[in-house]
């Protein structure tokens, strides 16, 4: 569970490049699928290429990405390695998000009615 964290007002630089890079990371689609795909629990490269349509060349190289990053975390069973997400954040972060997509979104229908806009 995340833990509430009071940030320094202003951000420090250093502190703003880190969470920069955090944004920089999840701002590719394919990653976000990737992640939403291992949502419910750990999968191989071969199935995450099967739920994506994607490469293998293509989900190792954006689940290398997010494994440096700190996102997914990866096992290996056997002869097979499972990622899982490993920063149960991200999909607070992702319902945060779509939760201020849908408020702009009912704005904008609101004022497409001709309404008023609060």
């Amino acid at each position: 569970m995340a833990t509430d964290v009071l940030l320094p007002h202003p951000l420090p630089d250093a502190l703003i490049d880190v969470i920069a890079q955090r944004f920089r990371v999840l701002a590719e689609p394919m990653r976000i699928k990737l992640l939403d795909a291992m949502r419910d629990r750990p999968a191989t490269v071969q199935e995450l290429q099967g739920v994506t349509g994607s490469s293998q060349q293509n989900v190792s190289k954006h689940l290398g990405v997010m494994f440096a990053a700190g996102l997914v975390g990866r096992t290996r069973h056997g002869t097979s390695v499972h990622y899982a997400i490993a920063d149960d954040t991200l999909f607070a972060l992702c319902e945060q998000v779509c939760g201020g997509l849908q408020r702009q979104a009912a704005q904008v229908h609101t004022l497409l009615r001709g309404g008023t806009q609060r």
